[in-house]
């Protein structure tokens, strides 16, 4: 199991640059809370870069994640790596709840990525200059971002046991590095 193959797999599933570039954010904050906690990075980094890798053929439950941890397992993953895949999808969580901190990093940074890239996408500079108490007046504004389910982003830092306003401006902080990559530098995709 490593990064490289990890991505060939995602790419593999995944053409919509949306969906990888979201995965891309989930795996820096996944990276970045290995790194704070003293966790293996490589493996948290896996987790995130591969939770949705299956959503864009099978993107309704029970198909996502059932699908890709058949895929998973196929493929040699560690049971360790697929059951917190599967323990993001809260429909699952009766089967596979979120146990240890990987599975809580993971539910926790899942949809908030969503709503500070959406929001880093408003800005002239992108998530550059970007702070947790911008992404907090979005979460307000109930018609912004709407694919972002806000319980569950409360509810991510709460099980993750983080203040969410410390989480946020930490999460920003991951994904400032890959700001070209995501498209989130001086106002958004496809801008340079």
């Amino acid at each position: 199991m490593n990064r490289a193959d990890a991505f060939a797999l995602l790419t593999e599933y995944v053409t919509d640059q949306g969906l990888v570039r979201h995965c891309l954010c989930v795996e820096a904050a996944m990276r970045a809370y290995a790194r704070k906690l003293g966790h293996d990075e490589e493996k948290w980094g896996i987790v995130g870069l591969l939770h949705d890798f299956d959503y864009q053929r099978w993107p309704t439950a029970p198909d996502h994640p059932l699908k890709g941890s058949e895929i998973l397992r196929e493929r040699g993953y560690p049971e360790e790596v697929i059951t917190s895949i599967l323990s993001h999808a809260d429909y699952l969580s009766g089967r596979y709840p979120r146990v240890n901190r990987m599975d809580k990093a993971l539910y926790a940074c899942d949809e908030i990525t969503g709503l500070i890239t959406a929001t880093a996408l408003l800005r002239p500079a992108g998530i550059t200059d970007l702070t947790a108490s911008s992404v907090l007046k979005k979460m307000k504004a109930k018609g912004f971002a709407r694919g972002v389910n806000r319980d569950d982003v409360i509810r991510g830092a709460v099980d993750f046991g983080v203040d969410l306003t410390e989480h946020i401006q930490f999460v920003i902080d991951a994904m400032k590095p890959l700001a070209k990559e995501l498209g989130l530098e001086r106002g958004g995709a496809g801008e340079s």
